[in-house]
C-alpha cells in the first residue's frame, strides 16, 4: 500500500531516493506503462491554478518531492516528508542501478542537439545504460504519432521526457496509452545537465535548500516565476492555521 501525504490537495508519496529507486525498480519488471512527476514549489502553485494538472499528477504511480520548499511545506502540515527527492538525481541514480541487463533509455525533449550531448556523457559515465534514442522538444502536433512510433520501435524501458513543466506531465498522461515503454519520467531541464549545456547548482546550494537562490543568480528572468515559492509557502501556513 503507498504511503502518501497531501500537501494542498497534492498527494506526494513519503519516500526516501532508496525507496523511490526500488520503485523504479519495481515498475521495470511490470507490464504497463508507469509515470513519475517530481513537483517542486512551482509545479505545485501551477496545480492550485490548473485542476487538469493536479489530476495529473496525483494519477502518478510515483509522486516524489522535487525541491526543499516541498518538503518545508510537509513539515508545516506536520506530514512530514523524509526528504527531498529531486527528479534530476533520481534519473542519475537510476543510471546506476543494478540490473541483469542494460536499462534502455530514450531521451525526448530540449533543444535540438541537447539530447545527443546528453546522450555522450551518460554513455562515458555509466556502463550498466544504453541510450535507445534521442528526439529534440521542438515538434508540432502532427508530429507526435511518428515520435511515438520512434519511441516505441526503439524499445527503451524508460522514456525521460523534458519538455517542462506542465507540458512534459501533460504530454506524458494524454499519450501514455500508446507508449510501449515500462516508465515516463517528467525530468525538465535534466537533459540540459546532463548534456553539460548548464551546470548543476553547487553543493552547498543543493545540500541546504538553496538551489533557488542559484537558479535566480544564474537566469534572473525567472523573477516572476520563483515568486511562487513564498506564495506556495504563505499558502501552506495558511492551511496549517486554518486547519487548526
Amino acid at each position: 500500500m503507498r504511503n502518501t501525504v497531501e500537501i494542498l490537495g497534492v498527494r506526494i508519496d513519503k519516500v526516501t531516493m532508496n525507496e523511490a529507486l526500488q520503485k523504479l525498480q519495481s515498475f521495470l519488471q511490470e507490464d504497463r506503462v508507469h509515470t513519475i512527476y517530481t513537483p517542486n514549489s512551482e509545479i505545485m502553485m501551477a496545480a492550485q491554478r490548473d485542476e487538469y494538472l493536479k489530476d495529473i499528477l496525483n494519477s502518478a504511480d510515483l509522486l516524489v518531492a522535487d525541491g526543499a520548499g516541498v518538503v518545508l511545506a510537509s513539515r508545516i502540515l506536520k506530514v512530514n516528508l523524509p526528504e527531498k527527492v529531486a527528479g534530476f538525481d533520481l534519473v542519475r541514480n537510476s543510471f546506476s542501478m543494478e540490473a541483469s541487463k542494460k536499462t534502455r533509455y530514450f531521451l525526448f525533449g530540449s533543444k535540438p542537439g541537447v539530447a545527443e550531448a546528453a546522450k555522450e556523457k551518460i554513455l562515458n559515465t555509466y556502463k550498466n545504460v544504453e541510450i535507445a534514442g534521442c528526439y529534440h522538444g521542438y515538434f508540432s502536433p502532427e508530429d507526435e504519432d511518428n515520435i511515438i512510433d520512434m519511441i516505441n520501435r526503439s524499445g527503451a524501458d524508460i522514456l525521460l521526457v523534458a519538455l517542462g513543466a506542465p507540458k512534459q506531465e501533460k504530454w506524458i498522461h494524454e499519450n501514455k496509452d500508446k507508449l510501449k515503454v515500462k516508465v515516463c519520467i517528467g525530468v525538465g531541464g535534466s537533459l540540459d545537465v546532463l548534456s553539460g549545456n548548464v551546470k548543476l547548482a553547487p553543493e552547498f546550494f543543493r545540500r541546504n535548500g538553496l538551489e533557488w537562490l542559484y537558479r535566480l543568480y544564474k537566469e534572473p528572468r525567472r523573477f516572476k516565476r520563483m515568486l511562487d515559492l513564498p506564495r506556495f509557502i504563505l499558502r501552506v501556513i495558511w492551511k496549517r492555521l486554518t486547519k487548526a
